[in-house]
């Protein structure tokens, strides 16, 4: 029995945070935030980062990802003498958003270190980017345009950085930063350590981490089981153009009040807040054509619940991260499988329940059979109000077709290929805007 009791109390040892070595002052900042438990890609990270390894890790959004690179991080740094006033570490995020997210993160995990750390995105003026670099800092949180550009002006040197981080790099794909992403490797040292955290594991996010880890450690944090035991999901069939009442009719049934919705387009964002607004709903978009203060000062409405619902595009909501977020509603539903889970995973955090709800017209139907393909279960209908009309059987124009197997086969690329024609805007042009 005293045996026993040895192992089980060893076990919960092992599940705090005080375990994992770090520092004292990092434990400190996690006491100040109530934080005891590390989540499971931390559990598994910190201690193979702390150990100089690189690292590949794959975990869904909520996970707790920046912790589980930040904190390690920081004892790093904490625990080597500083030369110099060049930044020894890197984090490269693919939006501002994002940037500014991690940002925050650090200053609140090292608020009790003498490390120091400044943000750098495009969108505002580099006049204060440029006099933080100037001070020096320990840590650059950027986007991959404006730190070119601040390199390229010779305002900022990679030669001293002895860690290099790169988050969400299936979106940094998606925006098509891979060439921007290689030249910031090649500016760093030969002997860094090198960690590479994805929401999803695309083939071409494999293969970018081939390139740039050296005998890195895997930790993949399998995310459908988190999903389906705190988030339930529904799907309505319903013509685009019923899609806006349809919306306006489960916010005013159900209550909500804490809500992120997802749209395709800019344009699509813009019009929905439009018509949410005639109808007494007030809501915000965020995305590319937004200045940098219109997008921050809506997610700051939406975090101080001044502001209920927030109309987001995919490149832009990378960084989005709201506590206590009681629905997710695909108003498009997405054109990469993968995406679907990574926005459904914006609720349901944390152990609390949550609720996502998609809108599917007919000419979508095939995004959804191939998202219920990739999360190997069917998705249960909700009921349409007598109101409101049920989608048409219309022929499926929009997307072509996609034959079984693979969960990236040639029918999904010809899915994005129609939509890219419709989007006049390509993805490295996209990501220059959101960077």
């Amino acid at each position: 029995m005293h045996k026993h009791r040895q192992s089980l109390l060893y076990i919960i040892q092992m599940t705090t945070f005080q375990n994992l070595n770090l520092s004292a002052p990092l434990l400190q900042a996690l006491k100040g935030k109530g934080y005891k438990t590390p989540t499971p890609v931390q559990e598994k990270a910190i201690p193979v980062i702390l150990q100089g390894r690189d690292i590949f890790g794959s975990a869904r959004t909520g996970t707790g990802k920046t912790a589980a690179f930040g904190l390690p991080l920081l004892d790093l740094l904490e625990n080597k003498q500083k030369a110099g006033r060049h930044p020894r570490a890197l984090i490269l995020a693919p939006t501002r958003e994002l940037a500014e997210q991690i940002s925050e993160s650090i200053r609140t995990y090292g608020k009790h270190t003498r490390i120091s750390h400044t943000v750098i995105y495009g969108g505002v003026s580099q006049k204060e980017q440029v006099a933080a670099l100037r001070k020096g800092k320990d840590i650059i949180v950027a986007t991959p345009g404006r730190l070119l550009d601040l390199i390229q002006q010779k305002y900022l040197s990679l030669h001293a950085v002895e860690h290099f981080i790169l988050d969400e790099a299936d979106r940094m794909l998606d925006m098509g930063f891979i060439n921007d992403i290689k030249k910031i490797s090649a500016m760093l040292p030969d002997n860094r350590q090198s960690m590479m955290f994805s929401a999803t594991l695309l083939p071409a996010v494999k293969k970018l981490a081939a390139t740039m880890l050296r005998n890195p450690v895997s930790v993949d944090i399998e995310p459908d089981t988190t999903l389906d035991s705190f988030t339930k999901e529904q799907v309505y069939h319903i013509g685009r153009a019923s899609k806006a009442a349809l919306l306006q009719h489960l916010v005013r049934e159900e209550g909500i009040d804490r809500t992120l919705v997802f749209t395709r387009t800019r344009r699509g964002a813009d019009k929905l807040v439009k018509s949410l607004a005639r109808e007494g709903i007030m809501a915000q978009a965020i995305h590319g054509d937004k200045s940098q203060n219109q997008r921050q000062r809506a997610l700051n409405q939406f975090k101080s619940h001044k502001l209920s619902m927030l109309v987001a595009t995919d490149v832009a909501s990378r960084g989005i991260d709201v506590s206590d977020l009681s629905h997710v509603i695909n108003y498009d539903m997405p054109e990469q499988e993968e995406t679907y889970t990574h926005r459904i995973g914006r609720t349901g955090r944390a152990g609390k329940d949550g609720i996502a709800y998609s809108f599917c017209s007919p000419e979508e139907k095939l995004l959804l059979k191939g998202i219920q393909r990739f999360t190997g279960k069917n998705i249960p209908v909700g009921k349409i109000p007598a109101e409101l009309p049920v989608a048409e059987a219309t022929p499926m124009q929009h997307f072509s077709s996609r034959p079984s197997g693979s969960k990236q086969s040639k029918g999904s690329n010809g899915n994005k290929q129609n939509f890219k024609r419709k989007n006049k805007h390509s993805r490295r042009e996209v990501g220059a805007r959101m960077a």
